[in-house]
């Protein structure tokens, strides 16, 4: 399918299901991966990077099976790659295989498409040599060899204003090093609920990491992850769309299995919209997002959850008076620069848009119909601007292909909403 339309409609009242979580999922492989003896891994997100994460991890010799929406992993001591790791365009994968890669005895070589071959590792490079591994890049980027003897641990930096996967990626790998591991920040850290997310599924598996106000982060060696059955929760960056579908469209929509209590700093965003006027409910495992008033704009630092930015960008083009997304300039490096994709489109559908180094200003317009958005293959251009053509006659999204990397199919359930 070259392009999907989306037929408008308002006042919606739905309960729907996401898949889930795609972080979650791929922390909880790796993990898996490092654990001696087999976890069961049930509802994991069924999507593009899943299935890179496990292609790496069999490329390492970890043994994984998988019907449907439930892994299995058996895993044990890496063993070296007969060939280069290809994991497309799964920037989570690269860097936390790249990380975990430290425990090899020998060398890996790890590379993706071509877009992933411009996305910076260096940060990470630097982190895993000061712990004594040989990490190889002619660019900072992928293609990245790895070579260790197994041995590494110490003390090591990261930036904190790098993405934070390079600090999961390294906490993950930790508690296999053969030294104590000293993780220190350079300046403030970035995302920081995703780093919560990280050490929160680390405990449950019983291993300990004391976070030193975001500023240091110690983890003991000789610590193993505990084998067991997880289940992964619904993914909150998912259902984000279905919230704002709320806001642009009116009505109700209620997500299932997905708790407020949520380690997923995504799991925030209906309090966003509520800074706009929806109104927000919650239960145990459920939370919805209604219509109460007309939307205005607001002024929002999104730095812990910067894959909210396109959602909420979108959701202004109907708010009254400008809206502000500050402190996400590490989207400038994701599938695509996503600042300057995503004020390329707005401008398509009616808004004046002023792009600044970390984020957007959008004041919105005239809304203009039959606009065709471009989706650079970036799966989060393409959920996002869903919600202007649930709202604005006409509007088609090219390449809706892009969503299988997290989220398969997003179109099939979100054109359900009714």
């Amino acid at each position: 399918m070259d392009a999907i339309s989306i037929k408008p409609r308002s006042n919606l009242n739905s309960v729907v299901t996401i898949p889930g979580s795609k972080s979650c999922t791929a922390r909880a492989l790796v993990m898996a991966g490092l654990t001696r003896g087999e976890s069961v891994l049930r509802e994991c997100a069924d999507c593009d990077d899943t299935t890179f994460m496990i292609d790496g991890l069999r490329g390492l010799g970890v043994a994984v099976s998988r019907d449907v929406n439930t892994v299995m992993a058996g895993g044990g001591p890496f063993a070296q790659p007969a060939a280069p790791l290809f994991l497309g365009n799964s920037g989570t994968a690269v860097r936390f295989l790249a990380a975990a890669c430290a425990t090899l005895q020998g060398d890996a070589v790890i590379d993706g498409v071509a877009r992933m071959r411009e996305r910076p590792i260096r940060d990470l490079i630097d982190a895993l040599r000061a712990w004594g591994v040989e990490a190889i890049s002619e660019t900072g980027c992928p293609p990245l060899r790895l070579v260790s003897s197994g041995k590494f641990g110490g003390t090591t930096t990261v930036k904190g204003d790098a993405s934070s996967q390079y600090l999961s990626g390294l906490l993950m790998v930790a508690p296999y090093a053969t030294r104590d591991v000293c993780i220190r920040i350079d300046g403030e850290l970035v995302s920081k609920p995703y780093i919560d997310l990280t050490i929160a599924m680390m405990n449950e598996r019983g291993v300990v990491v004391a976070n030193q106000n975001y500023k240091q982060f110690d983890v003991p060696s000789g610590q193993t992850y505990r084998p067991g059955d997880y289940a992964i929760e619904a993914d909150a960056s998912g259902a984000s769309y279905f919230f704002a579908a709320a806001a642009v469209a009116g009505g109700r929509v209620r997500v299932n299995n997905l708790a407020p209590t949520s380690h997923q700093g995504d799991v925030h965003f209906p309090q966003v919209l509520e800074q706009m006027g929806c109104g927000v409910k919650q239960g145990a495992g459920w939370i919805e997002v209604f219509y109460k008033e007309p939307l205005r704009g607001i002024d929002v630092d999104l730095n812990a959850m910067p894959d909210m930015a396109q959602t909420l960008a979108v959701t202004a083009l109907f708010a009254k008076g400008p809206t502000r997304i500050r402190n996400v300039h590490n989207l400038r490096i994701k599938e695509t620069d996503r600042i300057a994709a995503t004020a390329t489109e707005l401008r398509k559908l009616g808004a004046t848009v002023h792009e600044h180094d970390d984020g957007l200003e959008i004041i919105p317009g005239e809304l203009q119909p039959g606009a065709v958005i471009n989706t650079y293959d970036d799966h989060r251009m393409a959920m996002s601007f869903a919600l202007a053509a649930l709202a604005i006659p006409g509007v088609l999204i090219n390449d809706p292909q892009c969503v299988s990397k997290t989220f398969p199919d997003f179109f099939r359930r979100f054109d359900a909403l009714q």
